[in-house]
């Protein structure tokens, strides 16, 4: 089943050159199964690039979804243009009185900042309540899934010695759990970042269920028992070059940067990264659509005041 983004945003002419199979609205008004509503808290700076990444993963389900971009009012994005944002993007106010199937908040550079200090943080607290009440399952990813564990559950981050930076090794913790159905027991997956949520913390909240770690990487996918709240620590959105971009741009910036990890073949970063992390990445975002949206949101989305 399709995607359904409008046929002006970007991202609906690269998938359709990739094969994959993506609707304007105007299309999906004609049908009547209801698709999923999937909003999605876009805090990246490369926020087109992402919206991308994101569309790819959500319309490799065959269910149909379809897909309202949010930006915060609180803080200007200075990499995208202000007609981009006006025209595929809405504010909190604009939404705050709808309710999703599901929502995906994504990571954000600001994470060698304490949450507070963020500007946007008392916008940001307002979305994680709405999510509660207003969301049947949220995706949280890289910095969207610390400060998430810390609103909710008091789990502070930490910096890391140097930045972790590559394509780790993952092992399923629970297997029998949804999220991983048909995971190999090893797994590939991106990361890039300086901190990371306390693992001790996260161990000793009762509310969390460790899905999947890595020796390297630390916990990767965790869940609350009912999977309206999910939380990723990497990137497995991220395209092929994604990794390879971020290196060449602080390369050129003179800035210390280490080689991603298990990423160039042989570390020779003049050959094409490897590309390993793929088919997980699709199996995580169709597993949380089926299993935690699909499956569980209620027909009727008013009945979440109820949940």
């Amino acid at each position: 089943m399709p995607l359904i983004i409008p046929k002006e945003l970007p991202a609906y002419a690269a998938l359709g050159s990739e094969n994959v199979f993506v609707m304007h609205k105007e299309r999906a008004q004609s049908q009547e199964i209801r698709p999923l509503r999937i909003l999605v808290l876009n805090l990246m700076p490369t926020k087109i690039a992402t919206e991308t990444q994101l569309a790819r993963m959500l319309a490799n389900s065959p269910l149909q979804v379809e897909l309202t971009l949010l930006h915060t009012a609180t803080h200007e994005a200075g990499h995208v243009p202000g007609e981009h944002l006006a025209a595929f993007y809405k504010t909190f106010d604009e939404v705050k009185n709808q309710r999703f199937d599901g929502m995906i908040i994504t990571g954000a550079p600001v994470e060698n900042m304490a949450f507070e200090q963020v500007d946007y943080w008392p916008e940001l607290g307002r979305i994680l309540e709405f999510t509660k009440t207003n969301v049947y399952s949220t995706l949280h990813v890289c910095w969207g899934a610390q400060a998430a564990l810390y609103y909710h559950y008091g789990i502070p981050k930490h910096s890391l010695p140097q930045k972790l930076f590559g394509v780790f090794a993952h092992e399923v913790i629970r297997p029998s759990n949804p999220l991983v159905r048909g995971f190999d027991e090893v797994f590939y997956a991106p990361h890039s970042r300086h901190t990371e949520s306390d693992a001790a913390a996260i161990a000793a909240c009762g509310a969390l269920r460790l899905l999947a770690a890595s020796p390297e990487a630390g916990p990767y996918l965790l869940s609350t028992e009912n999977g309206r709240q999910i939380f990723i620590t990497g990137h497995p959105e991220y395209d092929r070059f994604t990794l390879d971009a971020e290196y060449r741009r602080d390369l050129a910036r003179g800035l210390p940067i280490a080689m991603p990890k298990n990423y160039y073949p042989a570390d020779d970063p003049a050959r094409p990264p490897l590309f390993s992390w793929r088919s997980h990445a699709y199996l995580l975002y169709t597993n949380w659509l089926n299993y935690y949206v699909y499956q569980s949101t209620p027909y009727d989305l008013d009945e979440l005041a109820e949940l």
